[in-house]
């Protein structure tokens, strides 16, 4: 059984950083992809980040690009997601996200796929991170 669990939300300044942590078991190999939405009051969910297990390929949205870095701990099928230099406008619901998909992926497909919540079968609680201005 596949659960996917997120941590490491919060309150942070406006300029500071955080790492939330998407831990998912139940897969019984690495071909499958994590990926990092969120939702904002009042607005759509979406994908900000999605990371291929088995092969690294990550693909990070504009919002976040160049303020956010994946690691991962395939160890441990761990995902942390950093994010630096955070803003008000940051401030949302953090959802962590799974599903399987080829060994090896490109980040066209990556990017695809992080437009495309339905495409994930399994979903986190979700936390919530909170940037004061």
């Amino acid at each position: 059984q596949v659960q996917v669990v997120e941590s490491g939300g919060g309150l942070v300044q406006n300029g500071g950083s955080l790492r939330l942590s998407c831990a998912a078991s139940g897969f019984t190999s690495d071909s499958f992809a994590v990926g990092w939405f969120r939702q904002a009051p009042g607005k759509e969910r979406e994908g900000i980040s999605c990371t291929s297990i088995s092969d690294g390929e990550t693909y990070y949205a504009d919002s976040v690009r160049g303020r956010s870095t994946i690691s991962r701990d395939n160890a441990k099928n761990t995902v942390h997601l950093e994010m630096n230099n955070l803003k008000p406008e940051d401030t949302a619901v953090y959802y962590c996200a799974a599903t399987r998909i080829p060994k090896e992926v490109s980040l066209v497909t990556l990017y695809n796929l992080c437009k495309q919540l339905r495409r994930f079968d399994y979903w986190g609680q979700g936390t919530q991170v909170t940037v004061s201005s």
